[in-house]
């Protein structure tokens, strides 16, 4: 067992996680360690011989676990990641360093050798400090960041608006040779708009257990694998993802790790995921599109409802900013499908930090949104998906980088009763 290390700040992190990549320090927590179960002969503190980084999971899937990730895995995410965006670059930070998405861009940073641009700490992200921080990065060189959605969602909208920050963030946008954009789906629609506007998305899909991204654009990145394999009753099935960026596995729980990473006969290692997936294109080069969690499919009326590709179409209704949908219980239909939006255009938090809706924040949407949201979705996808109510928020609760937490979205659908006819 090691010692792993808590950085006492930012500067120390950097340090850090330079050190441990190139064998020459400790492991590296970014948070403390959670306590060890009593009985278990280690201390919060130990971790396996081999590790470099412990991240701890957002806990999405239940409770938060601690991911143990090697040198040589986050190497090559690293020189991978190069690799496809056309070379090493100087990269800028605005998503916390506590998370996978954050702390990668440290340790791509520490390969590349270019340097790397922070975001001042505890300053929420706004599209004139965006650009300002893409002011300070230096030119001549490539130049590359990661968002989330929420963030570019902020920086489109506010260009949008016609403010001058609006106009600077997006510039700023252009100015970068790719901006990488993961941590959760992403809109077609916002999609769209930013390659319009001409800036270089490329998203991203992974996980903290494959350290972080290891598809782009729905392509896997060199060295990495995708396959599929048969759900219990779902069709298509559950995304598996193989390469040399997989994690070592969960600190103190073997049980989770031999379930969520398998080796086959062939010593081809895999690590499952909760997503469900599609794969087209020819067998030698597929691309992979992500449907949602297999854990978030509605049952409405003996109907599966994909909450992702009802979110993808309500997401094109005029008016719409970001959108969550989920399954609340009811009565007849066993689930109805609720989407809970913000509003295009209208003030909220930071897009790298937990967003909140309190009860009051929450209302109904306007009679003709409903109707133009139930008849997009009933249209594009079946009658069954289109949402039975639409419930407006100021912003989506959150949880870990930018990530949308279903659950309380769900708490707030529930909260808000049925104030909308079905």
């Amino acid at each position: 067992m090691n010692r792993a290390v808590v950085p006492a700040d930012l500067d120390a992190l950097v340090a850090a996680v330079g050190a441990a990549l190139d064998g020459d320090g400790p492991p590296v927590a970014p948070v403390p360690l959670l306590p060890r179960p009593p009985g278990s002969g280690s201390t919060p503190a130990d971790v396996p011989a081999g590790t470099a980084l412990v991240l701890r999971t957002s806990g999405s899937t239940g409770t938060p676990r601690e991911v143990l990730l090697g040198a040589d895995a986050l190497r090559a995410s690293g020189a991978a990641t190069h690799e496809r965006l056309g070379g090493p670059g100087h990269w800028l930070l605005t998503l916390p360093p506590t998370h996978v998405a954050g702390v990668q861009v440290v340790a791509r940073a520490h390969a590349a050798g270019r340097g790397l641009t922070v975001a001042p700490p505890g300053e929420p992200f706004t599209p004139g400090g965006f650009a300002a921080l893409v002011a300070r990065a230096p030119r001549g060189e490539r130049r590359y960041v990661s968002l989330v959605p929420t963030q570019l969602h902020r920086l489109v909208a506010a260009a949008d608006a016609g403010t001058d920050d609006g106009a600077a963030g997006l510039d700023a946008l252009r100015a970068l040779d790719a901006v990488l954009l993961g941590g959760a789906a992403t809109p077609p629609a916002l999609l769209r708009r930013a390659w319009s506007a001409g800036v270089r998305v490329v998203t991203t899909y992974g996980m903290t257990e494959t350290c972080g991204g290891c598809v782009y654009d729905g392509v896997a990145l060199p060295g990495a694998r995708v396959r599929l394999v048969p759900a219990d009753d779902a069709d298509p099935g559950v995304v598996e993802l193989s390469g040399p960026f997989l994690a070592h596995g969960y600190l103190g729980e073997p049980d989770a790790t031999a379930a969520a990473f398998r080796t086959d006969d062939d010593g081809t290692r895999w690590f499952r995921t909760s997503d469900l997936g599609r794969l087209d294109g020819p067998p030698d080069a597929p691309v992979l599109t992500v449907l949602g969690r297999a854990d978030d499919v509605i049952v409405s009326g003996g109907v599966n409802v994909a909450p992702a590709a009802v979110e993808a179409v309500v997401g094109e209704v005029a008016g719409v900013g970001e959108t969550c949908v989920v399954g609340v219980p009811h009565p007849e239909w066993g689930h109805e499908v609720v989407a809970v939006v913000t509003l295009a255009g209208a003030q909220r938090g930071d897009g790298a930090t937990p967003g909140t809706a309190g009860a009051g924040d929450v209302a109904s949407a306007p009679p003709d949104l409903v109707a133009a949201v139930r008849g997009r979705v009933a249209d594009r996808l079946e009658r069954a998906a289109a949402p039975r109510r639409v419930l407006v928020v100021p912003d989506l609760p959150r949880r870990g980088p930018g990530k949308v937490d279903r659950a309380a979205v769900a708490r707030i659908a529930v909260g808000h009763g049925r104030t909308q006819p079905g």
